[in-house]
């Protein structure tokens, strides 16, 4: 089983590292999934793609929404390193 907490606590950090003011929200989602919403537009779900995204891209993506540009879709991704039971 992963653990999704802490891979959002540690996305959460990493976003905090680049914009301080960021304002991040973990919640628990049906198993199996983890999604990230910027200003409620879906940027990223493992749902689709079966692996968790790059959380350096995802911080470069929350910091330019930061300085007024359009939440972007994520393509990286981190490897696969856990079995979903």
């Amino acid at each position: 089983m992963c653990d999704y907490g802490g891979h959002c606590l540690a996305l959460a950090q990493t976003i905090k590292k680049s914009t301080p003011d960021a304002v991040v929200f973990c919640k628990r989602g049906r198993q199996g999934s983890f999604e990230v919403l910027v200003n409620e537009k879906l940027i990223y779900s493992k749902l689709q793609t079966m692996a968790l995204p790059d959380y350096e891209e995802v911080a470069e993506v929350v910091n330019a929404v930061s300085h007024g540009q359009e939440p972007q879709e994520i393509k990286g991704q981190q490897p696969i390193n856990c079995a979903i039971s």
